[in-house]
């Protein structure tokens, strides 16, 4: 979809319409082939897949537990995903292969709006933004929450589609840990959340409040993938093994 052909809702503070979209060949076109590769190591079981709505722009707010969660969030998505991943993993061959598959790297120890206007370009031309509020890999319990899913649903008025993902790695397991041969990973979509579009300027506590609801929603869903799976969280990462994280979230500089 060209720029022109945007809807005109693009030139909304804050602007996105002068960003480049990431890029999108790979990750379109090569989610078949690399279902393929992962499934010849472990099952990938997607649940209640008819939630992610087929068309619009669609933010996709995951728990995260495990290393290969991003992956598996672009890869066995209904849709293909753009997904918030840290800058540091954007270095050498790695870096390329990312860039390549459209991933949307993230500075999450200093301000990046960069980051931000690129994932509101692709929500608002109509595509999906994959996002994970905890900020780190952990116990995946939500206990820490970061206001960026919200505060995009908020800016575009595109729902937020809550997602449990359960087995990429095992209790007691590492931050590099992946699932072994034969293990089967478990993704589970929620009904999304519609927050309506909030025109500039937003305030603090309407981002906060929208937070809190992502968050219910999220807690909801965990407990329906706990029933609808028979498995449950891995728990906390082993001592040491915990990222850095700096509690800020995706807020644009200059809105109160």
């Amino acid at each position: 979809m060209s720029d022109r052909a945007l809807p005109a809702v693009v030139v909304d503070v804050p602007r996105s319409d002068h960003v480049a979209h990431p890029r999108r060949w790979l990750l379109h076109g090569g989610r078949p082939a690399s279902r393929w590769l992962i499934r010849r190591r472990f099952g990938v079981r997607v649940h209640h897949a008819e939630r992610v709505p087929r068309r619009g722009g669609a933010v996709l707010a995951s728990n995260h537990i495990g290393f290969m969660d991003g992956p598996l969030l672009s890869i066995f998505s209904p849709r293909p995903v753009h997904t918030l991943t840290k800058a540091e993993m954007f270095v050498g061959p790695l870096g390329a292969f990312l860039t390549t598959c459209g991933q949307v790297p993230l500075h999450r120890f200093e301000y990046d709006p960069a980051a931000v206007r690129t994932c509101l370009r692709v929500v608002r031309g109509g595509g999906a933004v994959g996002i994970f509020p905890e900020g780190r890999r952990g116990g995946g319990d939500l206990q820490r929450f970061h206001r960026g899913a919200a505060y995009l649903g908020l800016v575009t008025g595109a729902p937020v589609v809550p997602v449990v993902v359960l087995g990429t790695r095992a209790p007691g397991g590492g931050a590099a840990s992946i699932p072994g041969r034969g293990d089967v990973v478990d993704l589970v979509y929620g009904e999304p959340v519609t927050l309506g579009a909030t025109r500039w300027p937003r305030t603090r506590e309407q981002v906060a409040d929208a937070s809190l609801l992502v968050r219910e929603h999220m807690l909801a869903l965990i407990d329906e993938a706990r029933v609808l799976t028979g498995r449950d969280l891995p728990g906390p990462m082993p001592p040491g093994e915990l990222e850095d994280d700096p509690y800020t979230g995706l807020i644009l500089r200059g809105e109160p």
